[in-house]
């Protein structure tokens, strides 16, 4: 089996016995890395310090990875263009963090009478949004409210 020293060294190719005298000899632990290899690859470490060092690297790994979230974001038929404008800013700063958006508009009495001004606000919102947004699934019609999904592309 070719042997790795613990500080990166290669040793060369040598017995297994010879290769657990020199980690018992070192007072470190005998590691095979490579298995599949021709020949068989090891390494002559701390096992203790290895396995710390990997799960520290797992942990620091994990803090990194974001993981999506469904933000909402609700506003009615007779929302004011200044307003608009500021649920479309609000919407792409989640989407910058990395969130996925449900925008829920809601028909309030008589409202449910005319759907088609929901579909014209949700219109407008996509193209405020710009192209940088992609619309998850088509849009639902539940209950009073008229709901689309959005995610960066």
């Amino acid at each position: 089996m070719r042997v790795i020293s613990a500080d990166g060294a290669q040793l060369g190719i040598m017995s297994s016995r010879d290769a657990q005298l020199m980690a018992r000899d070192a007072g470190l632990d005998l590691v095979e890395i490579s298995p599949n290899a021709n020949p068989p690859v090891v390494k002559i470490i701390d096992w203790g310090k290895y396995q710390y060092q990997k799960m520290k690297e797992q942990s620091r790994a994990k803090k990194k990875a974001k993981s999506s979230e469904l933000k909402q974001i609700r506003l009615g038929l007779k929302i004011g263009e200044n307003d608009l404008n500021i649920k479309c800013r609000k919407i792409i700063e989640l989407l910058d963090d990395g969130d996925r958006v449900k925008v829920m508009i809601i028909f309030r009495g008589r409202e449910m009478a005319h759907k088609e001004i929901g579909t014209e606000l949700m219109n407008r919102i996509i193209e405020k949004l710009g192209s940088e947004v992609v619309i998850d699934g088509k849009s639902q019609m539940s209950g009073r409210n008229l709901t689309f999904t959005v995610r960066h592309k």
